[in-house]
C-alpha cells in the first residue's frame, strides 16, 4: 500500500518495502529535502467540503476510501524508511540538498539521476547498497558528507562518482581510510595518464550520423578530455586528505600546463593559433568557478597567475567576478610587481 509523506514543499510517496517503507516518487518544489527517517501511517483527517461530499455520494464505495497518509513520528515509534526506489527523485530540477536518514538501507538506480542542481547529499555512516547510476548526470555534486568524516572527504566521494566515474568507491563507511584514499588516487591518476586522444575513434565510428559535427572534431575532443582531468586535478589539489607529495606535484603541473603563458605551459603565447586547446585550467575557473576563492587562489599559489598571461586574463575576467579580479590584482602587485591598479582596473 502507497502512503503521502507531506514536506515543506512537496509530498513524498512511500510504499511498504520488507520491513519497513521504501520512497517511491516525489512530486514538489523543495530546495533541502530531509527524507524521515520513521512514519507514522493513518488515515487522512481532512474534512471534504460540502461539494466534495455530494459528489463523493455519486461514486462507487471503493472511490470513498480516504487516502492513507504519514507523518513523523519520534525515533523508533513507526515505520523506519529504509529506501530510496529506483528513479524515485529523477529528474528533481529544484533539488538542491538531500538528507537521508540512519535508517537507510538501500538507494535504487537511477534514486537522484538528472537532478541536475543537486549540489550535496549528507548520508549515515553505515553500509548502504547503492544501485546504477544513482547521480547520473548530478554533475553540480561538489559534496558527500558522511557523519564523523572531515569536509574533504566529502568532496573527494562526490568526485568519485561525478568526475571519476568510480562506483566501487562510493562507500560511506569506507572512504576517508587509507586503503580507500589509495584507491582514489590510482583511479585519479589511470584518468590523467590516458592519451588524450584515447577513446577518440571509437566515438567517431559509433557516431557516423554526426560526422563533422562539434563533439566529432578532434580539437574539441581534446579540449574537453583536458578540461576532464583539470576540473579533476582542482578538486584533488582543494581536498588534499592524504595526499602524497609527489602526486601533488604532479596536479599541479598539469595545471600549470594545461594554463596559456606559464612556466610550465612552455612559455606558449597567447597569439598561438593553438593555444585556446592548451588554456584548459582558465576555462575550467572562469566559466565554473569564478566565485569559488579556493579555485582561484589555488590558481595563483601554484603558479599559473604570470606577467605573461596576466593582462589576458584579468581582460577576460571582465566585470562577473569582481572578487577573482580583486585577488588577481592584489597577486600582481604583491607577487608579480608594481601595477597601476585603475589601468588594470579598466582591462
Amino acid at each position: 500500500m502507497e502512503y503521502r509523506f507531506a514536506t515543506k514543499e512537496g509530498v513524498l510517496t512511500v510504499k511498504d518495502y520488507k520491513k519497513g517503507l521504501e520512497v517511491v516518487s516525489y512530486e514538489g518544489e523543495d530546495i533541502y529535502l530531509t527524507v524521515p527517517g520513521d512514519l507514522r501511517i493513518e488515515k487522512a483527517m481532512e474534512h471534504a467540503t460540502e461539494a466534495e461530499a455530494e459528489f463523493a455520494q455519486g461514486m462507487e464505495p471503493a472511490a470513498q476510501t480516504e487516502p492513507a497518509v504519514a507523518s513523523k513520528t519520534e525515533k523508533g515509534q513507526g515505520k523506519p524508511v529504509i529506501s530510496i526506489g529506483k528513479k524515485a527523485l529523477l529528474s528533481c530540477k529544484s533539488l538542491r540538498r538531500v538528507i537521508l536518514p540512519e535508517t537507510m538501507e538501500e538507494v535504487g538506480d537511477w534514486a537522484f539521476a538528472y537532478c541536475d542542481e543537486l549540489r550535496e547529499v549528507c548520508l549515515p555512516e553505515k553500509a548502504i547498497r547503492f544501485g546504477r547510476g544513482i547521480f547520473r548526470e548530478c554533475g553540480k555534486i561538489r559534496l558527500v558528507t558522511v557523519a564523523g568524516k572531515q569536509r574533504d572527504i566529502g568532496g573527494l566521494l562526490a568526485a568519485s562518482v561525478t568526475l571519476l566515474d568510480a562506483p566501487y568507491l562510493f562507500t560511506p563507511v569506507r572512504c576517508g581510510d587509507e586503503e580507500w584514499l589509495r584507491q582514489w588516487d590510482a583511479r585519479m591518476l589511470q584518468i590523467l595518464r590516458t592519451a588524450d586522444r584515447d577513446g577518440y575513434s571509437k566515438m567517431v565510428l559509433c557516431g557516423e550520423e554526426d560526422y563533422g559535427s562539434r563533439e566529432n572534431n578532434l580539437d574539441y575532443f581534446l579540449n574537453q578530455k583536458r578540461k576532464s582531468k583539470v576540473r579533476i586535478a582542482f578538486m584533488r589539489l582543494l581536498n588534499p586528505a592524504g595526499l602524497q607529495s609527489e602526486v601533488k606535484e604532479e596536479l599541479e603541473n598539469y595545471l600549470r600546463e594545461h594554463t596559456v603563458g606559464s612556466a610550465a605551459s612552455g612559455g606558449i603565447l597567447f597569439g598561438n593559433k593553438d593555444a585556446d586547446v592548451w588554456d584548459e585550467t582558465w576555462q575550467v575557473l572562469l566559466t565554473e568557478h569564478g566565485e569559488d576563492s579556493g579555485y582561484y587562489k589555488l590558481f595563483t599559489e601554484i603558479g599559473c597567475l604570470t606577467e605573461e598571461n596576466f593582462d589576458r586574463i584579468l581582460s577576460e575576467t571582465g566585470e562577473n567576478f569582481p572578487e577573482m579580479k580583486a585577488w588577481f590584482l592584489k597577486y600582481k602587485e604583491e607577487t608579480i610587481g608594481y601595477t597601476d591598479f585603475f589601468a588594470d582596473l579598466m582591462l
